[in-house]
């Protein structure tokens, strides 16, 4: 690697990255051309700037000093600018000391943006290269008074260990990630991405890019409805043609606005959004809302301009939400902003939603709104070229204004991260989620993917505390209870209503959900008045062997039901708000007003009680709200890796083996595999690979009796039914029989000798892509029957010890594991191990496309690989391992 021409770095060491206001820059190693760039930054820094970074005046660059800024091999000698448009506004270098293992790091920003986080995320990105180039510690000088520098080094999470000397500090850390450095890097990434997000929803001024005179327009109507929601900032229209759009005077173009502009709302044809955005960089607006179409889900030409346009805006500072977005919307007092087509601001309640349609966004606020859902936030990312559902979790996890979570998916931009996110969220916070296209595959991965039963599906998603539901009706039935009800505190539930038919209806229901009934229905009869309804209701509600109710009416024809809605409204609002109750009332949908407890502004809010046309879809919704407070209360274990991971050692092996095969897919040979596998602690029972017969039989005597020959023939091995394999062989004349057989059969003279594992239970371990979830661990019986009956349970990448624990267990045949019907239980904890340490090695690997340990022998004695097939590749395009970034923009 050393000596590498200094224009030819990984490509992957570029990123965008969010910075600590919201703001964007690009980062990417320094080539010889930026040389005038350097003197141009160089320039710009103040003489207190300079004297910190350099310790003396150091006015201007001298030309030799200048190519060895610009110029660096990319190994021993690393260099990253972080631009801003074509200027620099920071450098972070390392420079390896004497060939050894430190190297000596340093910083400067320029003074506009120091405060920004700049430094903080150049170190996270030298040290990711620093490590990939083998280095182990970063070493620093740093005078004394320079706090600003102190605090990034002391903050950053590593161990740094310190030494003063006439009023400079030598600082030295290892580099190597720590549960700690890991934890402030995820910490600043949340408040980088909300803080970008907040920039968005709270503008302090918006100008509509497009606002067009004529109704029916997208202009026009993005402009009418931000005045209509009395959006407490101010709004330009920018109409090049009018004076003035419905009495508001409008400017040529963004860059005639006199003053500050935070949002653009751009409702332009697709050809003139180029020429847009380069005024609104041009102004320093710092989100772009692209309400047109024609772009990615128009074509390849669409998608082509659409991810130039988002490269330039972040590198600008820019974010973008869209194209073919419906807009935004912020329903706070103070905002009041309705950047969207849809004509009403939604009530205001505490539910973040983000949907991806934007064909689906107006009918999704206006059934909210008519089942009585406020809502707090909404954001219509259509094509979600930038802006994701991902950047909207990590904004609602700290808006102290939303305390559900309701999202409408049709694919996930960074799986991975996804699953990281909400399992963090979820933990505060209920997530709802309906992803629709589940079996829809890309196709890089498709070589790699198979298709993952339902149940397995409902437990990934269960895995990371989200909700999963199947379509808007089920989103909002169970949206209603989260927002409008408490969480239970187990699974009992009681029925009350005055049928029997529907109470029974009801009680099947919940059994089938494996919810458990507190008592038998209560049927207070038809002709029950509504003070013996209240009675029925009241006791239920204290009653210590019920955690939620089902309450089931039918109108009796003598009576107004809304006299029995008023009595069970008041009879809950008297007990107060500890169980929550779903019901069955007057055929209605929502929150009937009978049953809502009204905001000032007429919004129902907490302690009103859901109504649903039918019993089945109340207490499916209750049940939904049930699993996923008992996943609250569950442990929810820790992140933990093994010991005697050599994370270094495996990484320079996948380089170099992909490297040899010039970066293509590829089945690796077993002895890589062995090797790859060694270096997380994954041993494969002995074996030597043979052609001849006297080389299997002194090979045999090497490993030791009793022996397994096998079939080197891909088409033979792991297929007994073809002879492709004989086992338990004692003695020198069955191994050379064996040897034969296997040759004539294969008709090939390589074969593979293997000592013979302990006998046991044949179990499967494997890593897997899903375009939902990212990389996956499966685990299994081995065999024809559970293959048929798709018997594997899943976990996404990264695995807790409750995930590695609870993956072992959930299989229908896993009771064979624990003992069946007497018999000794396998070494669980060695299984749980091996898991721990297949899921760690995906971590640090995504070039790791798909990996299978089968048979894996599960014994009371251990458990021990007797085969492995590994294939690697070019790691997926968004993985959230290593250094802050933003989603990778892909390049022709």
């Amino acid at each position: 690697m050393a000596g590498r021409d200094p224009f030819d770095y990984p490509r992957d060491w570029e990123a965008d990255v969010v910075l600590s206001d919201g703001g964007t820059v690009h980062l990417r190693p320094i080539v010889p051309s930026d040389a005038g760039g350097l003197v141009a930054f160089h320039a710009k820094l103040s003489e207190r700037t300079r004297y910190f970074r350099y310790f003396g005046a150091y006015p201007r660059i001298p030309e030799k000093d200048l190519k060895r800024f610009s110029t660096v091999d990319h190994h021993d000698r690393v260099a990253f600018a972080a631009f801003l448009g074509d200027d620099i506004v920071a450098v972070g270098r390392y420079e390896r000391l004497d060939h050894g293992p430190s190297a000596e790091v340093a910083f400067v920003v320029s003074d506009a943006h120091q405060g920004r986080g700049l430094g903080s995320i150049l170190l996270e990105h030298l040290a990711a290269a620093a490590s990939e180039c083998g280095l182990r510690r970063f070493v620093a000088e740093v005078l004394a008074e320079n706090a600003a520098m102190v605090r990034v080094f002391r903050d950053a999470g590593y161990q740094v260990s310190r030494a003063i000397e006439e009023g400079v500090l030598h600082l030295e850390f290892d580099i190597d990630p720590t549960e700690e450095s890991l934890a402030v890097a995820r910490s600043r990434e949340q408040a980088a991405e909300a803080r970008s997000v907040h920039n968005l929803l709270h503008p302090s001024s918006v100008a509509v890019i497009g606002a067009s005179t004529e109704p029916g327009k997208v202009g026009h109507v993005a402009f009418v409805n931000l005045l209509a929601a009395g959006f407490t900032g101010t709004v330009y229209p920018v109409n090049p043609e009018h004076r003035s759009v419905r009495g508001v005077r409008a400017y040529p173009s963004v860059l005639d606005i006199p003053d500050p502009v935070d949002l653009a709302v751009v409702a332009v044809p697709a050809e003139s959004v180029e020429s847009v955005l380069d005024a609104c960089l041009a102004k320093g607006v710092k989100t772009l809302l692209i309400l047109s179409s024609g772009f990615a889900e128009a074509g390849p030409h669409g998608l082509h301009a659409e991810l130039r346009l988002v490269g330039e805006a972040r590198a600008h500072g820019m974010r973008v939400v869209g194209p073919n977005a419906l807009g935004v919307l912020n329903t706070a007092p103070g905002i009041r902003l309705n950047a969207t087509l849809a004509p009403r601001l939604p009530g205001r309640g505490r539910t973040g939603f983000f949907c991806q349609s934007g064909a689906l966004g107006t009918a999704i606020l206006a059934d909210a709104e008519a089942r009585g859902l406020g809502l707090s936030t909404f954001v219509s990312a259509g094509n979600r070229a930038d802006v994701s559902g991902n950047d909207l979790l990590q904004y609602w996890e700290t808006d102290p204004d939303t305390d559900l979570v309701l999202l409408y998916l049709e694919s996930f931009g960074n799986p991975r991260k996804f699953a990281r996110l909400a399992r963090r969220l979820a933990r505060t916070k209920p997530i709802v989620a309906v992803k629709s296209g589940r079996h829809a595959v890309r196709p890089q991965l498709a070589a790699t993917s198979t298709e993952i039963d339902e149940a397995s599906v409902q437990a990934l998603f269960e895995q990371a505390g989200v909700v999963r539901v199947e379509s808007l009706a089920q989103l909002f039935d169970t949206a209603l209870v989260f927002a409008h009800q408490p969480l239970p505190a187990g699974p009992r539930i009681g029925i009350v209503g005055n049928s029997s038919a529907i109470g029974l209806l009801a009680a099947d229901t919940a059994r089938m959900q494996g919810l458990r009934l507190a008592a038998d229905p209560v049927d207070v009869g038809p002709q029950a008045a509504p003070e013996e309804f209240a009675k029925a209701v009241r006791e239920a509600l204290t009653s210590p062997e019920t955690d939620a109710l089902v309450v089931v009416f039918a109108p009796p024809i003598a009576i107004p039901g809304t006299a029995y809605a008023r009595a069970l409204r008041e009879t809950v609002v008297e007990l107060g708000q500890h169980k929550p109750i779903v019901s069955t009332f007057l055929a209605a949908e929502g929150v009937p007003d009978e049953l809502a407890v009204f905001t000032a502004d007429g919004v129902p809010t907490r302690g009103s009680i859901p109504s649903y046309p039918s019993p089945e879809r109340a207490v499916n919704a209750l049940a939904r709200v049930v699993r996923y407070a008992a996943w609250r209360q569950r442990p929810q274990g820790t992140l933990v890796r093994p010991a005697g991971i050599h994370t270094e050692q495996a990484q320079g092996l996948v380089r170099e083996l992909l490297e040899a095969e010039g970066g293509k897919t590829t089945l690796l040979s077993d002895t890589d595999v062995v090797r790859l596998l060694g270096c997380y602690g994954v041993d494969v029972v002995p074996f030597r690979i043979v052609s001849t017969v006297d080389q299997a039989v002194a090979a045999a005597g090497e490993l030791g009796y009793p022996v397994t020959l096998k079939a080197v023939d891909e088409r033979l091995r792991g297929r007994p039914d073809l002879a492709g394999v004989r086992l338990d062989l004692a003695s020198e004349d069955a191994v050379r029989t064996a040897y034969e057989t296997l040759r004539e059969i294969s008709g090939d003279d390589e074969v593979y000798v293997q000592r013979m594992a302990p006998k046991g239970l044949s179990c499967v371990i494997g890593l897997q892509d899903d375009p939902s979830f990212g990389t996956l661990v499966s685990f299994g019986l081995s065999g024809l029957v559970s293959t048929l009956l798709g018997d594997r349970a899943y976990r996404a990448v990264p695995l807790t010890d409750v995930d590695a624990a609870t993956l072992l267990r959930e299989p229908r045949t896993a009771p064979l594991l624990t003992g069946y019907r007497g018999d000794e239980p396998a070494d669980l904890a060695a299984l749980q191990d091996m898991v721990l340490r297949v899921a760690a090695l995906a971590e640090d690997n995504p070039e790791v496309r798909s990996l299978v340990l089968d048979p894996i022998l599960a014994s009371p004695d251990g458990a021990f690989v007797a085969n492995a097939r590994l294939v690697l590749g070019a790691p997926p395009s968004r993985p959230d391992t290593g250094p802050r970034r933003l989603r990778a923009i892909p390049v022709d």
